[in-house]
């Protein structure tokens, strides 16, 4: 039996790889937050169960969160408000991304406004929302 040595910088590498977003995935996301049809209609199955994305790290979420917009940030954070109670195999808890990304609009000095907190308040049951564990 031969025992293999574990390389630090191999792991981190997968590590890393776990957490790879894909922006045109976002963007469907983004699409599906703006549309009035229920997730379930206007989401590829794919992406239907690409539930991982909304348990991902908040700090991979943070670094994300640089790339896009604050409006897009706001349309992300819709998505996963509603992909909690829409879609199967989504809720999150204190898990859930829109923690990180309310996180990153609160950084730009850009917080969600008290109609979107009313909006998250009306369309989830997820009491960690949008700040987390308190």
């Amino acid at each position: 039996m031969s025992v293999g040595a574990w390389e630090p910088e191999s792991a981190a590498n997968a590590c890393s790889d776990k957490t790879q977003f894909d922006r045109n995935q976002l963007q469907r996301f983004i699409a599906a937050a703006q549309s009035s049809a229920p997730l379930m209609e206007s989401l590829a199955e794919a992406d239907q169960r690409d539930s991982r994305l909304i348990r991902l790290p908040a700090q991979s979420w943070l670094e994300e969160s640089a790339h896009w917009s604050d409006e897009q940030l706001w349309q992300l954070i819709r998505f996963f408000t509603l992909a909690e109670m829409q879609l199967p195999g989504w809720d999150a808890g204190a898990e859930s991304a829109v923690i990180p990304l309310s996180k990153a609009l609160r950084q730009r000095n850009t917080p969600l406004s008290r109609e979107q907190l009313l909006w998250i308040r009306q369309n989830s049951n997820n009491r960690y929302l949008p700040y987390g564990p308190l």
